[in-house]
């Protein structure tokens, strides 16, 4: 899975008979304790039929579940999972003997207590059950949308979500295989992991059944129904495959021009994976499947699914959009063999299948398209992760996950940015083929099967040949916390390096020890010394003068500290610098400056270094951390207005030389890191400096388009254009852009228009998306965007955050799909003061008291504090710092 956002509620109460009675809450008191997490070992599925009638057009949908298990001793009643559906028959069928079960939900969840009036013998069970329930509205479960004249539904599982689509034993370590059949309405298009084997017309619906699944768990399993369109081919055979692989892309209709960039995209994606592995791929077939509403994608065994926008596009598309293709293709299918042909036992591994497949997801999608530096961006999520493993507030990669309101907070940026980083740093170290070898061995030895943490470190450990690896590995993963190296210079050139854990200005953290793989190199050399720093300090010794790099390509899962001089020889060369290098330094030199030690004038200077690096991520990194000071509100006007001078005369000079024409596919044949530059530069003019020349361009470009004119605007400028209509047209522009928006499909114009809106900064646009804003075409998961837009905003944040105090209660039983109550205390993170902090803390604080979301809260509440001591603390000299640039 690929940056999701659950849905919480209660399952149906209801006793199994031919009419059923609800059973009360209360009567499961008097059994033995209910599991809050992992289910026991007392049943164990091994296999699953599941025959559904899906109609989207309908409010519901409606089902024959049978699960063949085995009973590990008699019991009068036995533990499953199932939400939100309403059972009309649940039996259990032992040696031709049946016995009626009664249905209960004992979690709101979805644990269940199924029991019987007749104790169950022990051994070989199948458990029956009939049920209908409601499509969900956001992505969680089996959910519909109504894409415009057409309904269709789609399945969205991961985490715990396939217990609201069918009883089931809904944990990650049973892998069974499952037989899918599908009803539809006749001509619809239905897909599951498997290949269809036929398809028959009965009793007037359309009957798709599939050939049994691969073992899987509950999670992957996929189930989409609608009148899709479909683009059909194939990968050709590889060196592990002797055999072509059937390859399609499912997307709604209004798509289906913009299918062909996927489809080729996918076949030599799946060839590289292939190739890394040294395994074909391990399904007989390859969906890859587009929704409008999902906020990320899914790696379904054999039965993709993503956002629109990932997917569907030409080769005219941005070259951020084409990178997103890579990365997030390359993530989602190397699950195909690192998740789903081998999976985690439970969710507290869960942190190796995403933390991999970030990792692979910039390998291979660098190795797809070398010419969109996919690859380069491997490390930003990692240093991004580091500024929340900061926090006191958090958790380490390897937690224990002992409720089910835990399980969603695990998919974090902990998970994918610390953990990809993490995963990188190890494969530095060991090198690269000793590391592809230890996950050869790894996939080979639990094929099919599940495995742990454990067995990957003892996998690497093997391969590596040095039993070190296992606890320098583990510091990382087990413990929480961002190590910081700080360099003091000794004689003859050596330097101490001295490890302790990174903590913010007014904050204390404990003693932490790592194994840290430490890699430096000279400014100019080819070659970098490693070493493994286990002890408090170590010497450390490089030949050569000049500036060193203390994070040798940037791979180290660690911060840097530098004697003044040190620091001011490395800014100078931060133009010569890798792009994992210069992240490092950027990341290094802000945290540095939040704890209290480097100064504005260094951060500027940074900045302006950077600026001039070839590399796209490069050249950004430091300006982006300047427009984080900016934001924040830790400057005074001045300090601001300096800011605005500096962008301007940074970019302005630089834009005259690449040249700017709005129009679409102007830049096209473009190289695609001259393009990418040339998006940053016109949005930080447009948006910071407020250059006026831009700002025309833009807003008369986007006019055009809103006019007709399809190729006014370019997808890479179309939301500061759209932005530039709202801000100058007010509420009326803001109305009609609205409408516009709804009454289009595009998955490029409807989500950027409805975030402009958003964000507009506007407070009669922000009051009117609050209190009246509630067209019927607007999706569930759009009304949230539009009012995460309202608190997001430094400008309407105020009136977002009153309008969050009397509405937090139905905002939080919205329905928001996966993960959103994780991830709700983010919609605040904004912020900047103590009292800010306390205020939230005080109106978030018993809403989410062990739920899903309580961790969170408490990063927020943290992070928003911090920054409130950090803004008191050196705001004017920070303020003084850029008020004097020119």
């Amino acid at each position: 899975m690929r940056r999701l956002l659950l849905a919480s509620s209660l399952i149906s109460l209801v006793c199994a008979a031919p009419a059923l009675a609800q059973a009360p809450v209360g009567a499961a008191a008097t059994l033995p304790d209910v599991p809050k997490g992992q289910l026991t070992d007392a049943v164990r599925p091994s296999a699953y039929r599941l025959d559904l009638t899906v109609n989207p057009d309908k409010d519901r949908f409606s089902g024959k579940v049978e699960i063949d298990a085995v009973l590990k001793a008699s019991s009068s009643y036995v533990d499953l999972h199932g939400r939100d559906l309403n059972i009309t028959r649940a039996v259990a069928t032992v040696g031709g003997r049946t016995y009626v079960g009664t249905w209960r939900d004992v979690d709101p969840s979805g644990v269940v207590r199924l029991s019987f009036a007749e104790t169950l013998p022990a051994g070989a069970v199948t458990f029956a059950f009939d049920y209908d329930a409601a499509f969900q509205s956001s992505p969680a479960g089996m959910f519909r949308v109504k894409v415009g004249d057409d309904w269709y539904s789609w399945t969205q599982f991961e985490s715990i979500d396939a217990r609201a689509a069918f009883p089931s034993f809904d944990q990650p370590g049973y892998k069974q295989p499952f037989t899918v059949t599908l009803r539809t309405k006749p001509g619809q298009v239905a897909v599951s992991n498997a290949p269809e084997v036929s398809k028959t017309l009965e009793d007037g619906l359309e009957v798709h059944r599939f050939a049994p699944t691969l073992p899987l768990p509950t999670y992957l399993v996929a189930m989409m129904v609608g009148p899709f369109a479909v683009a059909e081919g194939t990968v050709p055979p590889s060196p592990q495959r002797a055999t072509p692989l059937p390859l399609r892309i499912v997307t709604t209709k209004q798509n289906a021009k913009q299918m062909t960039f996927a489809l080729e995209g996918s076949k030599g994606i799946v060839r590289h994976l292939e190739a890394y592995f040294n395994q074909a791929f391990p399904y007989p077939k390859l969906d890859q499947i587009t929704t409008p509403i999902l906020p990320g994608a899914m790696e379904n065994a054999g039965a993709d699914l993503y956002a629109d926008p990932i997917l569907i596009m030409d080769e005219t598309a941005s070259t951020r959009q084409k990178r997103d293709f890579g990365m997030i293709v390359s993530h989602e299918l190397a699950h195909q063999w690192f998740g789903d042909l081998v999976t985690p036992t439970w969710w507290d591994d869960i942190w190796l299948n995403e933390s991999f497949a970030n990792w692979m997801g910039y390998r291979i999608g660098g190795e797809w398209r070398p010419d969109l530096n996919i690859g380069a961006g491997a490390l930003v999520e990692g240093f991004g992760a580091m500024s929340t493993d900061a926090l006191l507030a958090g958790r380490p990669i390897h937690q224990a996950i002992t409720t089910n309101a835990q399980i969603d907070e695990a998919f974090d940026s902990i998970t994918y940015g610390k953990g990809g980083h993490v995963v990188a740093m190890i494969a530095g170290y060991m090198g690269d083929t000793k590391f592809r070898d230890g996950v050869r061995r790894y996939m080979a030895a639990h094929k099919y099967g599940n495995a742990t943490s454990k067995d990957f470190f003892a996998a690497m450990a093997e391969a590596a040949g040095d039993p070190r690896i296992i606890p320098a590995m583990q510091s990382f993963t087990d413990q929480q916390g961002v190590p910081l190296v700080t360099f003091s210079r000794g004689k003859g050139g050596a330097y101490t390096a001295t490890q302790s854990r990174y903590v913010r200005l007014g904050t204390q953290g404990p003693d932490t020890r790592w194994g840290v793989p430490l890699c430096l190199r000279r400014i100019g050399a080819t070659t970098q010394s490693c070493q493994l720093l286990t002890d408090k300090s170590a010497a450390v010794k490089l030949p050569g003068k000049g500036a060193f790099i203390p994070n040798a390509g940037g791979t180290g899962y660690y911060r840097f500290e530098l004697p003044t001089a040190d620091w001011d020889a490395l800014i100078a060369r931060a133009s010569a610098l890798s792009s994992g290098e210069a992240l490092a330094l950027d990341d290094s030199l802000l945290a540095s400056f939040r704890a209290g030690r480097a100064s504005p004038d260094q951060l500027i200077a940074s900045a302006r270094e950077l600026a001039k690096n070839k590399d796209s991520y490069a050249s950004a990194a430091g300006i982006d951390t300047l427009q984080a000071l900016y934001g924040s509100g830790m400057l005074d006007e001045a300090g601001k207005a300096g800011y605005r001078r500096l962008v301007e005369s940074l970019y302005r000079p630089r834009l005259a030389a690449l040249g700017f024409d709005p129009r679409a596919g102007a830049y096209a044949k473009e190289d695609p890191e001259k393009s990418e530059q040339r998006a940053q530069i016109v949005g930080r003019l447009a948006v910071t400096a407020r250059d006026a020349a831009v700002r025309k361009q833009l807003g008369q470009a986007a006019r055009d388009y809103l006019a007709g004119k399809s190729d006014a605007i370019d997808q890479s400028w179309l939301g500061l254009g759209l932005g530039i209509v709202v801000e100058e047209g007010g509420l009326a522009a803001a109305k009609d852009l609205a409408d516009k928006a709804l009454a289009s499909q595009d998955s490029v114009f409807r989500p950027a228009s409805l975030g402009v809106i958003g964000g507009s900064g506007k407070a009669d646009v922000a009051k009117w998306i609050l209190t009246e804003f509630q067209d019927k075409r607007l999706r569930p998961n759009e009304r949230l965007s539009l009012i995460g837009g309202v608190v997001r905003t430094s400008e309407t944040r105020d009136i977002g955050f009153a309008w969050l105090k009397s509405n937090f209660d139905a905002l939080m039983n919205s329905g928001g799909g996966i993960f959103f109550a994780s991830r709700l205390p983010q919609i605040v993170g904004g912020f900047c003061s103590v009292r800010d902090a306390d205020e939230i803390a005080a109106l978030m604080r018993p809403k989410l008291a062990g739920k899903t979301g309580a961790l969170e809260l408490e990063r927020t509440i943290e992070r928003v504090r911090s920054c409130g001591v950090l803004k008191d603390a050196r705001g004017a000299e920070a303020s003084r710092a850029f008020a004097k640039l020119k």
